[in-house]
């Protein structure tokens, strides 16, 4: 098991020309006072200097997740000691694109998105994504579950950091690993020890449902039993990790892990353009530090010479018009702290 912190480095854009690779990008960075630029003017300005993805303002879009503190990315080095992961030897060719959801197509949790609502829990949620599909990929098929991020998110506690305001990846998985998780689900879901917390937020399935803008919803109370109908106790329901470990800043290994064990967990600094995302690779051109998110981490590919990772989100299950978002590999821009 494993995860990756990965931010994105911030870099300008001098010229008005719209350019259409990384290299012509890199080629005409500056930095100027369009750094403050937001809402329609941030659209704009992004829209005329890069071809990878189109924007478009929504106010709904915008806040539709609650985003962590930045300082759960930049202090985990600092502030504890991360397991790195065995270097790999192997001469397995390693393809040009890689899909998770085609490779090991009779794990469902793959495909499954999970919506983190109000709440600054997307360490727990992919973390608990992640798991479930290593789970899954590992034992051939045998053990397919779907792992409960309220469990991780509600009594992890103080060792994993904040709860519905941001928490730390790599606890997360240590803490399945001493303590174990029950199995989970969305919103509500019967047949499972315990399903997520909170609603979604917005239209789902002609559902209509409302959320607190201005604020997240409060971490819920460690509960260590199974909800109502749930024939299984509490202690019998809990799956642990083997171990867990943090992969180097290397392409090709995060590839080769990916390609051996499944998808991996990954978090980066957001920018106020990775919002009104509408499509196409996503890369950092301007607009101020948000915040910091993780999110699953489940293919690569190519497109028009330019590399991406395939992400799966959990902000709304059809955010960005797609539910897994390509987000550009460039080495600038993502990097494996």
């Amino acid at each position: 098991m494993l995860f990756l912190l990965i931010f994105s480095v911030f870099f300008a854009i001098a010229s008005s020309q719209e350019v259409h690779t990384i290299e012509e990008l890199l080629a005409q960075q500056t930095s100027d006072d369009s750094d403050t630029l937001t809402g329609e003017a941030l659209v704009e300005y992004v829209n005329k200097h890069q071809s990878f993805s189109r924007l478009n303002t929504s106010k709904a879009e915008e806040r539709m997740a609650h985003l962590m503190k930045t300082d759960y990315i930049r202090n985990a080095r600092k502030l504890y000691k991360v397991k790195k992961a065995e270097e790999q030897t192997t001469n397995e060719d390693i393809p040009e694109s890689f899909d998770s959801r085609i490779v090991w197509k009779n794990c469902s949790s793959i495909t499954y998105v999970r919506d983190q609502s109000r709440c600054g829990s997307c360490w727990a949620v992919s973390a608990a994504s992640t798991m479930s599909d290593r789970i899954c990929v590992q034992t051939k098929g045998k053990l397919q579950t779907i792992l409960s991020d309220t469990d991780i998110l509600s009594c992890c506690g103080r060792m994993c950091g904040d709860g519905c305001e941001g928490g730390y990846d790599h606890l997360a998985w240590e803490w399945v690993q001493r303590f174990g998780v029950v199995t989970g689900g969305p919103y509500q879901q019967k047949g499972v020890c315990r399903p997520y917390a909170f609603h979604p937020c917005g239209l789902h399935h002609r559902r209509r449902y409302d959320c607190p803008w201005d604020h997240s919803f409060s971490t819920p109370a460690c509960k260590p039993y199974c909800q109502f109908g749930y024939g299984k106790r509490y202690e019998k329901d809990k799956v642990f990790v083997k171990s867990t470990y943090i992969l180097d800043n290397d392409e090709k290994v995060i590839q080769r892990e990916m390609m051996k064990n499944g998808p991996v967990q990954a978090a980066f600094i957001t920018y106020e353009d990775f919002y009104p995302n509408k499509g196409g690779i996503y890369v950092h051109v301007k607009g101020r530090e948000r915040g910091a998110h993780a999110v699953k981490l489940i293919g690569w590919g190519v497109e028009n010479g330019t590399k991406y990772w395939t992400v799966a989100n959990s902000w709304h299950d059809d955010w960005g018009g797609k539910r897994f978002l390509p987000y550009s590999t460039w080495s600038e821009s993502l990097r494996v702290r």
